[in-house]
């Protein structure tokens, strides 16, 4: 059983009120932590396993060979505390590696979070496992249960990428508060590189990426009484060097007229919802990013054709209010 964060029973309400103002705007958007449902979250798993998509794989290597001197600097019993854990299909390699003296996995799709977490329990049969279904872009409470033991932070995948930069160093102040003075955290950060790669992997030959996107119109259409046609959207994936970031697109193929809890609105061919963005960092800007964070930088680890880094920090000491 996940405990429930107290903000949870609002998801529904803040779906709703981010959909509608996001498509407001001039640039319609709707914010990428709504993609995950649990049909979304199915879709971002098979996304991993795609040729095109090298993320996964790489940071996966990566661990395998830098958890040894992980482990060592952060010494066994601390507390690993995951947002956004998903399926946690990386967290074996690191619960194994340093000796937790429990994990708590973080993630706004409850149904996936407690099947990931059964499946953890099997096995860790001795480690407690306490899911707390939240969204984590907003301050959250770890559960009593996890007890006083420093943490560890897990944030793999380049998660932190999806977040403009100002909401990112937000995101990392609120977990230097949520841990604590001793914390650590271990990150993944996705690497600037040539742009044809870039867009192969959120572009697939085999359309699963524009399923994923596509699926986030299907769920307005189903939980906000929506009407977008979904046979008249197209997913498209842009290269912003200026920003160093790749965006995901739904771009109307027509002129289209759609209706979102009673609220009508309308796209020209060609207009675009912008629904999510994955930044990619030199080390000197995931640096800069972890710093203005409230996390010193120790140790960078990445695979030999530097496509993926992951890094240690410790919690910088002082007042860090997020």
């Amino acid at each position: 059983m996940a405990d429930r964060d107290p903000n949870i029973r609002d998801l529904g309400a803040q779906f709703r009120n981010d959909v509608l103002a996001g498509l407001s705007q001039r640039q319609k958007v709707i914010p990428a932590r709504w993609i995950y449902d649990w049909k979304g979250s199915e879709l971002f798993e098979a996304i991993t396993d795609l040729r095109e998509y090298y993320p996964t794989r790489t940071e996966i290597g990566i661990l395998r060979s830098c958890l040894g001197d992980v482990a060592e600097r952060v010494g066994p019993g601390r507390v690993v505390v995951e947002p956004g854990a998903g399926s946690v299909v990386k967290t074996p390699l690191l619960l194994e590696a340093v000796a937790p003296s429990a994990f708590v996995p973080v993630d706004i799709s409850g149904d996936f979070l407690r099947d990931a977490s059964d499946g953890l329990r099997r096995q860790f049969p001795g480690l407690p496992i306490l899911p707390v279904e939240a969204d984590f872009s907003h301050p959250f409470a770890l559960p009593p249960k996890a007890g006083e033991a420093p943490r560890l932070g897990f944030f793999p995948g380049s998660t932190i990428g999806n977040m403009e930069p100002w909401a990112a160093s937000d995101l990392l102040r609120s977990l230097r508060h949520a841990l604590g003075d001793d914390a650590m955290l271990l990150i993944g950060m996705d690497l600037i590189k040539e742009r044809d790669r870039l867009i192969a992997a959120y572009d697939d030959a085999k359309g699963v990426t524009a399923a994923f996107n596509l699926n986030l119109a299907a769920r307005v259409n189903r939980e906000l009484d929506g009407t977008l046609p979904l046979d008249a959207l197209a997913h498209r994936a842009v290269w912003n060097a200026a920003r160093a970031r790749i965006e995901m697109h739904l771009v109307a193929r027509q002129s289209i007229a759609f209706e979102v809890s009673g609220r009508r609105f309308s796209m020209e061919a060609g207009e675009t919802i912008h629904t999510e963005n994955s930044h990619k960092y030199s080390r000197e800007s995931a640096d800069l990013l972890l710093l203005a964070g409230g996390w010193e930088p120790l140790a960078h680890y990445a695979d030999d054709e530097q496509l993926f880094m992951v890094v240690l920090a410790r919690a910088i000491s002082g007042d860090m209010t997020a």
